[in-house]
């Protein structure tokens, strides 16, 4: 029996900062007891080569399980790891703390392919209103 692979990748998407979000900038997400958090890990890798992954290779790079693999995990190997993660639906970069704590909106080209912009930046407002994208808000962190 094949899994269904479930997917986070949209297209032509601009996801907005959650109405609930207390940054009124865009902020680098501090590190926890020395670590860095789930959203530290993706605002590195999405801040540091924008436009390179989509949102499924970002989710799943700062998962555990992505995090476990390594760098010297064979192709095979992290292939099946994936497959086996997105066989089961994941939670989008709607529920991203970028979105949700850290002021940051996410773009999605039509390629799939994400970068992130601060709220107070003027790339932010004009992809905001932008009616050729999907627009999208991240979640709210209080039910309201």
């Amino acid at each position: 029996m094949i899994k269904p692979i479930h997917t986070t990748n949209c297209f032509d998407t601009f996801i907005g900062v959650a109405e609930d979000c207390p940054a009124r900038s865009g902020e680098e997400p501090p590190t926890r007891a020395g670590r860095p958090t789930v959203a530290g890990l993706q605002y590195a890798m999405i801040a540091n080569a924008p436009y390179r992954y989509t949102s499924d290779d970002v989710i799943f790079a700062t998962s555990a399980q992505g995090r476990e693999l390594g760098t010297k995990a064979s192709k095979s190997k992290r292939n099946a790891v994936r497959s086996a993660f997105f066989s089961r639906g994941q939670a989008c970069m709607r529920a991203s703390g970028l979105g949700k704590r850290y002021g940051w909106g996410v773009h999605a080209d039509s390629e799939g392919r994400i970068a992130i912009y601060a709220v107070d930046s003027d790339r932010y407002q004009a992809l905001s209103h932008d009616s050729k994208l999907t627009q999208a808000r991240a979640m709210r962190s209080k039910r309201g």
